[in-house]
């Protein structure tokens, strides 16, 4: 047997299995938010946590023999941080999986195309300036604002020094980040100081501040968007191809690229008014999924969203334990993952550069 055939052999195998490895990831998930919600500064049994979840959903013959304390934590505290972990995850990972496509660039992701950080710098506006104008969707509403302008103006530089190419579209979006970026610390030395501390630490990411009321949003934009993505995945396929092969195969490449773009623009804007900046997620988890599955998004994407909600979860558990009981946000810990990864991907990558 050719080396080819022995590399290809165990992940042919793995495609062919694809339903078994969807139910396992997402089993995997379920049994890694279970463990987010007993582990931080007090640790809660398993079972425990899970009669808290079964009373509170209403399922009958579960005896409450746990204080109103470990309800509190259990139900208000630590499950909606879990789901919000979850949902936060899963969208970048699609972000990224998406931009990769039609950008046909595998380093493309949210934070490096300066998404997240037109994102901040509106929700930094909302929260320090303008306040709740239009009541709780105000912050997400600017940060969707924000990751679209952003965006516009990383299209709209790329045009301007005629770098169509993949390759200087990501460094266009990269100066736009750092422009966008300082603005938004403008924004905040020019904000209210008494909030200062607040935002800032929001800045660095982290699912602290998770509420039951405000899961609706970023779940809506990942039920809304990811829907959108999935069903074009077919598409996503053709635009890897390059705009005159998706062309000769019957879809508007430019059309396509913009609606996509507006699509991850509002998912990375759900994300980031919740969670802060939380970057390389949407760049580390479609790679593993690649070398795992290969490159058809009929399959990239799905696992990518499980994957990434599993990822950010984890992230997110050690973000409670290593310095307890304080949180350590958990941009710190996905950034110096993100970044060694990036090394390691660059270093595996050195002949196609």
């Amino acid at each position: 047997m050719s080396h080819r055939n022995f590399v290809r052999g165990p992940r042919h195998a793995l495609i062919h299995a694809m339903p078994l490895l969807i139910a396992g990831l997402a089993l995997a998930l379920g049994g890694t938010m279970l463990f987010g919600v007993s582990v931080g500064s007090t640790g809660i049994p398993l079972d425990v946590v899970w009669k808290v979840v079964a009373s509170h959903l209403g399922i009958e013959g579960i005896e409450a023999s746990w204080s109103a304390g470990r309800d509190n934590i259990v139900w208000e505290v630590r499950a909606p941080r879990v789901i919000l972990g979850a949902t936060i995850g899963a969208s970048l990972a699609l972000v990224g999986a998406a931009l990769q496509s039609v950008t046909r660039n595998t380093l493309a992701d949210p934070h490096l195309l300066g998404i997240s950080s037109g994102a901040a710098l509106g929700a930094i506006v909302a929260m320090l300036h303008t306040g709740m104008i239009l009541g709780a969707v105000t912050v997400p509403l600017f940060a969707f604002a924000g990751a679209l302008g952003s965006t516009a103006l990383v299209i709209a530089t790329a045009r301007f020094t005629h770098s169509a190419d993949a390759g200087r579209l990501i460094l266009s979006g990269v100066a736009i980040s750092f422009v966008i970026s300082s603005l938004g610390s403008l924004a905040i030395l020019l904000g209210d100081p008494r909030a200062t501390h607040t935002v800032v630490f929001w800045m660095l990411g982290g699912l602290g501040l998770a509420q039951w009321s405000h899961l609706p949003y970023p779940l809506a934009a990942l039920f809304g968007c990811g829907l959108y993505i999935f069903l074009n995945a077919r598409n996503f396929n053709a635009m890897t191809l390059g705009d005159e092969s998706a062309t000769t195969l019957g879809l508007n490449a430019g059309r396509f690229r913009l609606a996509t773009f507006v699509v991850c623009a509002l998912l990375t804007g759900a994300a980031v008014a919740f969670s802060g900046i939380i970057s390389f997620v949407g760049l580390m988890v479609p790679h593993i999924v690649r070398g795992v599955v290969g490159g058809d998004y009929r399959r990239v994407l799905p696992l990518s969203a499980l994957a990434g909600a599993i990822l950010l979860v984890v992230a997110d558990i050690a973000a409670r334990i290593i310095i307890p009981p304080q949180d350590m946000p958990i941009g710190i810990i996905t950034g110096l993952a993100g970044g060694i990864f990036f090394i390691g991907l660059m270093r595996g990558n050195r002949s196609a550069g």
